[in-house]
């Protein structure tokens, strides 16, 4: 990794993706890091189980709080509907990606927050898209 990719990614949130068994790669753009982890389970009632997940951490993260993700391959419900707030494609690393509006700020706790509890408010975003 970069020093520059470094100063986004800390130690401890290489360290929790790693102790989660998560599979992920960082790159930077734009001012913010890249995560993506590969094989990410969505939730029940939402299709397809797994996809790929786009973190786009600003610098400063985890005192600056991220905003929005991104999945590839666009996640519908399992009936086929549209996921409310989740019907923008953007461009990223050379690949579409469906971005779920869901905004953190307002909740981000810095100095207690991370990349732990970013994907936690992730996984509960997709079991509330999936009915739950």
């Amino acid at each position: 990794m970069t020093t520059e990719v470094m100063s986004v990614l800390r130690q401890q949130d290489s360290e929790f993706l790693d102790s989660a068994g998560l599979t992920y790669e960082v790159s930077v753009d734009a001012g913010f890091a890249n995560v993506i982890i590969q094989a990410f389970p969505t939730a029940p009632g939402l299709s397809p189980d797994r996809v790929e997940l786009l973190l786009r951490l600003p610098f400063g993260f985890p005192d600056a709080a991220p905003d929005m993700f991104w999945l590839a391959p666009h996640v519908t419900a399992a009936s086929g509907a549209q996921v409310p707030g989740a019907d923008v494609t953007e461009t990223f690393e050379d690949r579409e990606w469906q971005r779920w509006s869901r905004h953190i700020a307002q909740q981000w706790r810095p100095g207690i927050d991370n990349l732990e509890t970013y994907l936690g408010y992730v996984r509960r975003c997709l079991r509330q898209a999936g009915g739950e």
